[in-house]
């Protein structure tokens, strides 16, 4: 049987913005800083408490992660930083676009992840923001700081890679 169209989920009322897989993933922004400046030791995945005007605001893609942090307080993760611009339809009392979001993670996840950043040089940074089956997921980071010899030794492993690609797509032609 073949997947309903978006014109047939919105004439039955159920809405056609979601995504006609449950598992579908729509990366909405990423930091990309963070891979240049920073050391990503593991990866997880957390959800965010927000408000409506801050999901459209998001999904129309006025959100800035460039110089967001996570942090764990009182057994609660919470994600600053992050800027979401102000939604422009929505209503007068509108969301504060620096604001702090809570971040939904299991209790086990919490607990591991603060005995880690407890250890000198560990942070949390946010690499991306997605939409995963309806619901707005951040991809966390757990990282340490680069030094610029090491920034150095990347943009040469890159250049590097580079150079072979375009050797061997010359020999190809």
């Amino acid at each position: 049987m073949p997947a309903p169209s978006k014109t047939a989920n919105k004439a039955s009322g159920k809405g056609g913005s979601k995504s006609a897989s449950p598992d579908a993933i729509k990366v909405l922004a990423r930091n990309k800083r963070a891979r240049h400046e920073y050391h990503v030791d593991e990866t997880l995945e957390a959800g965010l408490v927000l408000v409506g005007s801050e999901v459209k605001a998001i999904r129309d893609g006025k959100v800035n992660l460039t110089d967001a942090f996570a942090e764990i307080s009182n057994g609660e993760a919470w994600l600053h930083q992050v800027d979401v611009s102000v939604y422009v339809w929505a209503h007068v009392r509108n969301h504060e676009p620096r604001r702090r979001r809570k971040l939904l993670m299991h209790r086990r996840e919490l607990d591991r992840l603060a005995g880690k950043l407890r250890q000198k040089g560990f942070t949390l940074v946010p690499l991306a923001l997605y939409d995963k089956g309806g619901r707005l997921k951040v991809e966390l980071a757990l990282v340490t700081g680069k030094q610029d010899w090491d920034r150095r030794d990347d943009l040469k492993k890159k250049d590097a890679t580079r150079e072979i690609d375009r050797a061997l797509a010359s020999r190809r032609r």
